[in-house]
């Protein structure tokens, strides 16, 4: 039969309800069993004792459709659930334009309006003369200056390549204080050796810590009290012995403390080269400073002239004049102070030649004094303290022939 075949193709299908019956639940939904099929039995779902139709049964498992306040409750778990998320970028209402900016540049300072061509010329025009003072900054080395130096050169051997000059006089102010000591050295000489011995130890320091700062080694100080223990051991040394072995005992020293910083030097844990460096400026600072004590081993009234003659050389060398009239100016001042003060001394006449030898060596320890970029510590001590104990060795060997 043709609706018997019908039938049993649907028969697991859910009764299609006519256009009458739209609006009205089907009455198989609200009894017991389902209708009567004419070809096949409708499939029997159970559930609690009780048969369901078979359009509840198969939708027996589905979750139940939420009705209008069940939709509200569940946005509202949702919300309560993503609340402290972070927003969805997409999420995000758009904000109006004006306000939006606004907001951005509300805390930035006003900007007046100014004309766009004459700000770009005005930047273009300041560009070439900004970049020239950089470089200028960048590239310019101060010149020689008899007022002193009070910066160092970072790059000494970039100016050697650029042509500057890295001769740096000490200036006006050393040579006041060199002529300060100096003075000092001849009063004391004229009192006695003890009384030569404060201005002599303090020269000897200034020599020992000026000499490392001006190899560029600091803090040096176990170089600086190593250098100035030989000083004082030398003075020592001298005081101990009579006046005519002065020499032997400032010699001998001299030897100890070399083979004494030989050794230092090789317990050290430093590179080859660094030791090297250090052992030879160890040795230079202990041997200058050792050599001041030539004033001690020297006659009285030879150190009195020998010291003036250095106080007048440096002092005029200081003096605003041409290199080669300076030096020369310096030099004839230098032997007219020791004829003057050897006229007052028992040195006489023979104080022209020791104050010209003194001025000699004073002059050369003031040009190692200016070499290198020196810093303004080197001018306040290896500018005031060489000349002086440069000059030592020449004021105890002069001293001694025209004595």
């Amino acid at each position: 039969m043709p609706a018997a075949a019908a039938a049993a193709e649907t028969a697991y299908l859910p009764p299609y309800p006519g256009p009458e019956q739209q609006a009205v639940a089907p009455e198989g939904w609200f009894r017991d069993e389902a209708p009567a099929r004419a070809s096949a039995p409708a499939q029997d779902w159970s559930l609690g004792g009780q048969a369901m139709p078979a359009a509840a049964a198969e939708t027996a498992y589905l979750p139940p459709y939420p009705g209008p306040g069940q939709e509200q409750a569940q946005a509202q778990g949702v919300a309560e659930q993503t609340a402290y998320l972070p927003p969805f970028p997409g999420s995000e209402q758009p904000q109006e334009p004006h306000a939006s900016a606004a907001e951005q540049t509300a805390y930035l300072p006003p900007q007046a309006a100014a004309d766009p061509a004459p700000a770009a010329a005005a930047a273009a025009a300041a560009a070439p003369a900004g970049n020239a003072a950089a470089a200028q900054e960048v590239t310019d080395w101060s010149p020689p200056t008899l007022g002193g130096n009070t910066l160092r050169a970072v790059d000494p051997a970039q100016a050697r390549a650029e042509g500057r000059s890295p001769i740096i006089d000490p200036g006006p102010q050393s040579a006041i204080l060199t002529a300060a000591l100096g003075l000092l050295l001849a009063v004391a000489a004229m009192l006695g050796q003890f009384a030569l011995l404060l201005p002599l130890i303090a020269l000897q320091g200034l020599t020992a810590a000026g000499w490392f700062r001006l190899n560029g080694m600091w803090p040096a100080r176990q170089g600086i009290a190593l250098a100035f223990a030989g000083a004082l051991a030398a003075d020592a040394a001298v005081l101990a012995v009579e006046d005519a072995y002065g020499a032997g005992a400032i010699v001998g020293t001299l030897g100890a403390w070399v083979l004494l910083t030989l050794v230092l030097q090789l317990r050290s844990q430093a590179d080859p080269d660094e030791r090297m460096y250090g052992l030879m400026a160890s040795v230079a600072s202990a041997a200058l400073a050792i050599i001041c004590a030539g004033y001690l081993a020297a006659d009285t009234a030879a150190v009195t002239v020998g010291a003036a003659a250095v106080a007048v050389a440096v002092f005029v060398r200081a003096l605003p004049l041409p290199t080669a009239t300076s030096v020369g100016v310096s030099l004839a001042a230098a032997a007219g102070a020791g004829v003057a003060v050897g006229g007052i001394t028992s040195v006489g006449v023979g104080g022209a030649l020791l104050g010209l030898a003194a001025g000699v060596c004073a002059l050369i320890g003031l040009r190692v004094a200016a070499y290198d970029y020196p810093s303004k510590f080197v001018h306040m001590t290896a500018g005031v303290a060489l000349p002086l104990a440069a000059a030592a060795p020449a004021v105890y060997l002069i001293g001694r022939v025209v004595g």
